[in-house]
């Protein structure tokens, strides 16, 4: 795709690095950004809907330059990726970020770190447990999305303990998500998800009963954008049909993604803000879980 949007030289102060003055005193970050995207609608329609704000990616760089410490700036690279392709016009990401003041002991010009990524349909995956090694099964269903060809996680929750919602008197639950990007088509991914299940024992005999592991679809592509799937049939309901009703998804979701929104019904209208969702929802079954470096 030869159109491209090239945002250069985007700067700001952070405190990214592995050494404590790195972190104590900070330094400057440059990052260039180039988007691979159809701007044909855009030169003929004259209209910003068409296009990808680069004010706003701009300002999403600032954010990430600026906030939390990385101690590579590899991941800060990935992070930034990351949100240029939630923008679903963006076919494809270049980012490069430029560490000029690198505490590299010799004389350099600048050190910089280059990544590109490819857009696919944005997903999110909740995962549930209240059966066997409950951490044990989490950690080991994470390992096995994350290795799914045509899957990239871009994110993991930390972990929840949940009450049980409905079926039979059973243990407390461990919950988490996982968001990430997916070239499988949603029923090729629902059936990864459900061998994984199948692989940690999973069985379905008792409706929302105990299980070793539940791996549920809760959205395939981002709400509005042109790779989201609405479906509904016998086999896979898209997006799920309970999810804005289960703190114990939108809690772990919100989380890791603080800017995640849900379809609840047509049109434009029907998309929500997680944040939202959550606002008229009782929380006090979900608590904080154990750390993943603690399992």
């Amino acid at each position: 795709m030869p159109d491209r949007i090239v945002l250069q030289g985007v700067t700001a102060r952070g405190h990214h690095g592995v050494l404590a003055s790195e972190k104590r005193d900070g330094q400057t970050f440059l990052v260039d950004v180039t988007m691979m995207l159809d701007l044909e609608p855009a030169g003929r329609t004259d209209a910003l809907g068409a296009t990808v704000n680069y004010a706003e990616v701009a300002g999403d760089v600032v954010a990430r330059i600026t906030g939390p410490s990385f101690d590579l700036i590899e991941r800060l690279a990935e992070v930034i990726a990351d949100d240029v392709l939630r923008h679903d016009l963006v076919h494809t990401v270049e980012v490069v970020v430029h560490k000029p003041e690198a505490p590299v002991g010799h004389p350099f010009t600048d050190v910089q770190v280059r990544v590109t990524r490819t857009n696919a349909a944005q997903v999110v995956i909740a995962l549930g447990t209240n059966l066997g090694d409950r951490a044990h099964t989490l950690t080991d269903a994470v390992a096995a999305l994350t290795a799914l060809p045509g899957m990239t996680v871009t994110g993991v929750s930390d972990i929840v303990a949940t009450d049980p919602v409905g079926g039979p008197d059973q243990p407390e639950f461990l919950n988490a998500v996982v968001v990430g990007r997916s070239l499988l088509h949603p029923t090729d991914l629902l059936a990864e998800l459900h061998r994984i299940e199948a692989d940690h024992g999973r069985t379905r005999d008792v409706r929302w009963g105990a299980r070793t592991l539940d791996l549920d679809l809760v959205q395939y592509g981002r709400p509005g954008g042109h790779r989201e799937v609405v479906r509904d049939d016998a086999r896979l309901t898209l997006p799920h049909p309970r999810a804005h009703e289960r703190a114990f998804v939108l809690v772990p979701w919100l989380a890791v993604d603080p800017r995640a929104s849900l379809r609840v019904g047509e049109g434009r209208h029907g998309i929500r803000p997680v944040e939202d969702l959550l606002e008229g929802l009782d929380r006090s079954g979900v608590r904080p879980g154990p750390a993943w470096e603690q399992l």
